[in-house]
């Protein structure tokens, strides 16, 4: 059996803007969401998937806070200012994509702006041109955790069915500015992830729900992010000819606790309410058993007449998706132990095991999650997201060495390609954070998912240095062998 992967396989990393750019004041940039995230040192790290609410007066607070004293995301690792140096180290590694996202609030600063901001136009402009320059093929995210704050606390986000114009016209100025240097595109990241977290996703702020109406606000704010999909999607498909959207899910892949009937069921409602998202994003309409969920719930969506048309009309052309851990539930969950994942949490599997933050180590569930999506979905696949935070300590020598970490990735390719081999068809793999980047959940640096060691603390004290793990030239040869060589 062949050992490489097919060929033209994208090999890379993935980024997210909120995470690593941060100059949060430069150039006309305006407040988004993620700028209200704090980092909490006082917070057990696993407790964090339980700590993702916000309200109206901790965003006031934000607004008001000029610093980025306790707002990480403000200061990233300073990429707006290190992207040719970040690009060529990817380049080193051989680097065949990176996924990067475009701060919509880089380009509309409150959303409404009736002309964008040449400056932040101009960044992505010359990021691009560098990445083209390098053969990196650049994937782009037009939604990931940085809506305009401005949005938020006016219309509540994505609420609001005026959001979905104002985002409309960011992805069409993107799509003609970007036109001649970007192919592959996604709309919103982990689209799933509104329930979990409504601020982050949406700029759903809670307490400007109506008493009780706070899931209704939610499905709303979805319903508004599925149309405006649909939209940017058949836009991009006219402006840019050959162009692919995606659609991004977090894939919770879920186990039954046994093989009792009751926890096979509770297994089966957690991976059908997963799929839901990337459903209406394939197959243009929402499923029956959602349907009937909103009913008996009293969730009522107001739909514009021309919405199921939309959707219908204007599907996505692949399925991208996250894997970090799989997760196991039971239909009697009180007195079991409970492990946290991506802004997740479930019932502990005795058969894995767990990173420092306490996410189950499943290689085999990737393996499984990609037969699973390919099944339901024949279309193709992109695994854009998957990667362990660990702490990581330099040697005397200036040395980092991160067996755990190649070991973590080693398996999850092996697994990858054993799912290509029962006929899977996967078009690339973006790790996660490639270079040390702060936390989505934690806000932490210390967090570090990187094969580049960023020298910064969690309070932001460093030299933001670059330097190379081990992983690194682990990973440079899996890319230079196609995936034969993962030794």
């Amino acid at each position: 059996m062949n050992k490489e992967f097919p060929k033209g396989f994208l090999w890379g990393g993935a980024l997210a803007a909120n995470q690593v750019e941060g100059a949060w004041n430069v150039d006309g940039r305006g407040l988004s969401v993620a700028d209200v995230a704090q980092y909490k040192a006082h917070l057990d790290v696993k407790d964090y998937a339980g700590h993702v609410s916000i309200t109206s007066e901790a965003v006031l607070e934000a607004m008001n806070d000029k610093s980025d004293k306790f707002y990480p995301k403000r200061r990233g690792i300073d990429f707006y200012h290190h992207y040719k140096e970040d690009l060529a180290l990817f380049a080193e590694m051989g680097f065949k994509t990176l996924r990067v996202s475009i701060a919509w609030s880089r380009i509309f600063p409150t959303g409404e702006e009736k002309r964008p901001n040449e400056l932040g136009l101009k960044f992505y402009e010359n990021l691009f041109n560098e990445m083209v320059k390098l053969n990196i093929e650049p994937l782009v995210t037009l939604s990931h955790y940085e809506m305009p704050l401005a949005l938020s606390v006016k219309y509540n986000g994505w609420v609001e069915r005026k959001v979905v114009d104002y985002f409309v016209k960011f992805c069409e100025v993107c799509f003609q500015r970007y036109q001649t240097q970007v192919k592959y595109w996604l709309t919103f990241n982990e689209i799933d992830s509104i329930y979990r977290h409504p601020f982050t996703t949406a700029g759903i702020i809670p307490d400007k729900c109506k008493e009780g109406m706070e899931d209704t606000c939610i499905y709303q704010a979805l319903h508004h992010q599925f149309v405006a999909s649909a939209l940017a999607t058949k836009k991009c498909h006219e402006i840019i000819e050959g162009s692919q959207v995606g659609c991004m899910l977090t894939k919770l892949t879920t186990y039954p606790r046994t093989c009792n009937p009751k926890d096979i069921e509770a297994a089966l409602d957690k991976n059908l309410n997963n799929y839901f998202y990337s459903d209406v994003q394939v197959f243009g309409k929402y499923p029956e058993r959602i349907k009937m969920k909103f009913k008996e719930n009293n969730i009522h969506i107001k739909m514009e007449e021309e919405d199921e048309e939309i959707l219908a009309k204007y599907t996505v052309d692949f399925v991208s998706f996250s894997y970090y851990m799989s997760l196991a539930t039971s239909a009697d969950e009180e007195n079991l132990e409970k492990v946290p994942g991506n802004t997740v949490t479930g019932v502990k599997n005795p058969y894995l095991p767990s990173t420092e933050w306490g996410w189950q180590i499943d290689p085999l569930g990737l393996k499984i999650s990609l037969i699973e999506l390919y099944d339901r979905y024949r279309m193709p696949l992109f695994i854009v997201e998957n990667g362990m935070g660990a702490k990581d300590t330099i040697d005397e020598d200036g040395s980092i060495h991160d067996d755990y970490r190649i070991e973590y990735f080693k398996e999850h390719i092996k697994n990858i390609k054993a799912a290509i081999d029962t006929g899977v068809e996967v078009l690339g793999y973006t790790a996660w954070g490639p270079i040390d980047l702060i936390s989505a959940g934690t806000s932490q640096m210390s967090k570090r998912y990187g094969f580049i060691y960023v020298d910064q603390d969690d309070l932001g004290n460093g030299t933001l240095e670059r330097r190379r793990k081990d992983s690194f030239y682990w990973y440079q040869k899996v890319i230079e062998t196609n995936g034969a060589d993962l030794s």
